[in-house]
């Protein structure tokens, strides 16, 4: 029996122009996808021309600059309609979306589809279970006691994972996806009798005590930011606290 960490992959990633997931928007995005550990790994990119300016502190991170996406990107509209259309079709075909920090770019997309395209993520996955791998929170929950950053940069890092050219979308999601390969991997004994719907249900209680936990550090060191423990989406924001 294929273990789920070494069967049928699917890796989303954006780059953007902040991390305001109501405000911002996205700029590139990628889906990768590897049918199996070791496998051939197929991507599929959009660039996009955001219609708003890039900041220049976005373009230190990615690269991408408002001339150059004026000049390459396609209109938001018919970008996130693909995309939206891409990502339920790889939760059709039973691929797990690996999805780093997946309430940041998932949120994202939802409020880019409710701009450009009137509609939202669920809708786009209506009857389809949407089944998400978020290597952050995996890796947070297995070894939770692990001291230091756990940015997708230090997951690598840890887990002897490639990452070339980061913050493109295309690399970032094929790191995640080989991140998520690799917690499974090693941590196996505790992993491998759960299938990703179980997993997709355990990481949004996982998560929720995660952002529980960070909010109480954040109280103990007089710091009154809020954590969202909402996951894998964000849910819609009413129109007047927007």
């Amino acid at each position: 029996m294929t273990l789920w960490f070494e069967g049928p992959l699917a890796a989303f990633d954006t780059e953007t122009t902040g991390i305001d997931v109501e405000q911002d928007r996205i700029v590139s995005a990628a889906v990768v996808v590897q049918d199996a550990a070791g496998g051939r790994v197929r991507t599929t990119r959009w660039l996009v021309n955001p219609g708003i300016p890039v900041p220049p502190a976005a373009t230190e991170v990615h690269g991408l600059t408002d001339d150059h996406l004026q000049r390459n990107g396609r209109w938001p509209a018919p970008v996130m309609e693909e995309i939206g259309r891409t990502l339920a079709e790889h939760c059709a075909a039973g691929r797990p979306l690996v999805v780093m920090n997946a309430p940041f770019d998932l949120t994202l997309l939802d409020r880019e589809l409710r701009r450009h395209r009137a509609s939202s993520l669920d809708r786009y996955l209506q009857n389809v279970p949407l089944c998400v791998l978020d290597p952050r929170v995996l890796d947070k929950h297995v070894d939770r006691y692990r001291k230091g950053r756990r940015t997708l940069t230090d997951l690598c890092e840890h887990y002897g994972v490639a990452l070339e050219g980061a913050h493109d979308a295309a690399a970032d999601a094929t790191a995640a996806l080989e991140v998520v390969r690799a917690v499974g991997q090693r941590f196996a004994t505790r992993l491998e009798r759960l299938s990703p719907a179980e997993l997709h249900t355990l990481q949004a209680v996982w998560h929720a005590a995660q952002a529980r936990g960070l909010q109480a550090w954040f109280a103990r060191n007089g710091s009154d930011e809020a954590v969202d423990p909402a996951w894998p989406l964000r849910p819609e924001v009413p129109a007047a606290a927007a």
